[in-house]
């Protein structure tokens, strides 16, 4: 599956916001995001004026930053919207819990991984088990009940004990369990909209207004 190779700092000058792509990087000092100078778009003056956007404008940056913000390219994310139209509710909120359903973002929220994208890489190598079988798909979808572990061979692995330290300082999502010293947890239930306090800036029915068109 294609997937983006290039610099994530770059996303996250072009929505001018941190999107934490790069894990406790983004919350140190080394964080581009942090000089004022790299908020502008790539490519561009910072001191250029800007134009006030367009109603499409916001529409695509909301789209563009909830996208990249779950590591997925255009095609992916449009079939995930394509899915949330089709349940029974609001679309916009059905996306978020299809989002919050994959397995690269359990992964990530259960601390086995400090960012989407090394979760990914996680999964993709065959370390990450459900219901104890291997599953390699990261955005394979969870239902509620389901456990999610790390495999014998990514127990020695000192990157995922290091990321676990994590849990002591802010612990999981209220939706998940986790047994640190098995390395292992449990999906409990589909988030609610107002759970998912990550994305409380994000309007998700621009999106949805985007699709519309």
């Amino acid at each position: 599956m294609a997937r983006y190779t290039g610099p994530k700092c770059r996303y996250c000058r072009a929505e001018r916001t941190k999107l934490f792509l790069k894990g406790d990087r983004c919350l140190s000092s080394k964080c581009p995001m942090n000089d004022i100078k790299s908020t502008g778009t790539p490519g561009k003056d910072p001191r250029a004026r800007s134009k006030k956007p367009t109603n499409y404008g916001l529409q695509l940056r909301e789209k563009q930053k909830l996208k990249r913000t779950y590591g997925m390219l255009e095609k992916q994310f449009k079939l995930f919207f394509n899915e949330a139209a089709r349940i029974p509710g609001k679309t916009g909120e059905n996306l978020i819990m299809l989002l919050e359903q994959r397995l690269d973002n359990v992964v990530f929220r259960m601390h086995f991984a400090s960012s989407r994208s090394q979760a990914a890489q996680l999964v993709n190598h065959g370390h990450i088990f459900v219901n104890d079988k291997r599953v390699d798909i990261p955005s394979y979808r969870l239902r509620p009940g389901d456990v999610v572990a790390v495999g014998p061979r990514g127990q020695k692995m000192l990157i995922i004990k290091e990321n676990l330290k994590e849990y002591t300082k802010s612990g999981v999502s209220p939706w998940l369990t986790l047994d640190v010293d098995a390395m292992k947890g449990t999906f409990v239930a589909v988030p609610r909209r107002s759970e998912v306090t990550e994305l409380e800036k994000i309007n998700e029915q621009l999106i949805v207004e985007l699709y519309s068109r």
